[in-house]
């Protein structure tokens, strides 16, 4: 299914980002930030049976589901047949040109203005810059001071003190991992991951 990326980035500035131990985890997981406000959601690859977790998702009303750790054209075959909307990358990989091609939005990984300039020129829709934990919120505003047109989405590290500085600063939204999904993609708390994305969902109400 073909998706507009980017607005539904702007509008909803989550990304939860699910690297669970098994498909049912991440599927527990991820209704219930969909159930909390959060319905964008990345499935990584490195998710055992990832892309049944992606199609089971993708049916839920609602969720906005793609593919994160797609780092071939394999990858990308294999999670467009399983209903993704769009995929996330660590790097610039081969990946980007062939999903892009597809029509199938990509969130790129980037660290450097070179890298990102390279990513958005490769078809993607907006750079993942990672490890955002690098150089944080300062290292995003000085990349934005002279490309302010490039839609940034920072991972790597972001809790939710982190988060409300990207926003700040200009993120287009932010991806959330572990400060997010903690333990409940190994069979934690469900109740406490909807505490946090419950946080999260305010968070992002804040920069509506």
């Amino acid at each position: 299914m073909s998706i507009e990326l980017l607005p539904l980035l702007a509008a909803h500035r989550v990304l939860g980002i699910i690297r669970a131990r098994d498909a049912a985890a991440a599927v527990a997981a991820g209704r219930v930030l969909v159930d909390a406000g959060l319905p964008l959601l990345e499935v990584s690859l490195i998710t055992p049976d990832a892309a049944d977790a992606i199609a089971e998702l993708a049916g839920i009303p609602g969720a906005i589901v793609g593919a994160g750790t797609v780092l071939s054209p394999e990858d990308v075959a294999l999670v467009e047949d399983a209903g993704a909307s769009f995929i996330v990358t660590p790097a610039i990989t081969d990946a980007v040109p062939v999903a892009a091609g597809h029509g199938l939005p990509v969130l790129a990984g980037a660290t450097t203005a070179t890298e990102a300039l390279t990513a958005m020129q490769l078809g993607a829709t907006a750079v993942k810059l990672f490890p955002a934990s690098i150089g944080g919120p300062s290292y995003l505003k000085a990349l934005r001071d002279p490309l302010p047109g490039l839609p940034f989405v920072p991972v790597g590290g972001v809790d939710a003190a982190a988060a409300r500085e990207y926003l700040r600063v200009g993120a287009v939204a932010v991806g959330v991992g572990s400060p997010l999904l903690g333990d409940a993609v190994a069979g934690g708390s469900l109740d406490e991951l909807a505490e946090r994305a419950a946080s999260f969902a305010a968070l992002a109400a804040e920069f509506a």
